[in-house]
């Protein structure tokens, strides 16, 4: 039998910094597309 325990993979510190920066515009762009559809009505302002 082989220890599963010391197969655990490290992650990057890098990568786990991108896909939190990553992360946060997302929602960023999810609250943004929000306010525009409250305010206009449209998703994409000017575009019908």
């Amino acid at each position: 039998m082989e220890n599963n325990k010391s197969k655990i993979k490290k992650i990057e510190k890098e990568k786990l910094v991108a896909e939190t920066l990553n992360g946060r515009f997302a929602m960023l762009g999810l609250i943004a597309a929000l306010g525009a559809y409250l305010t206009t009505g449209q998703i994409i302002p000017g575009f019908v």
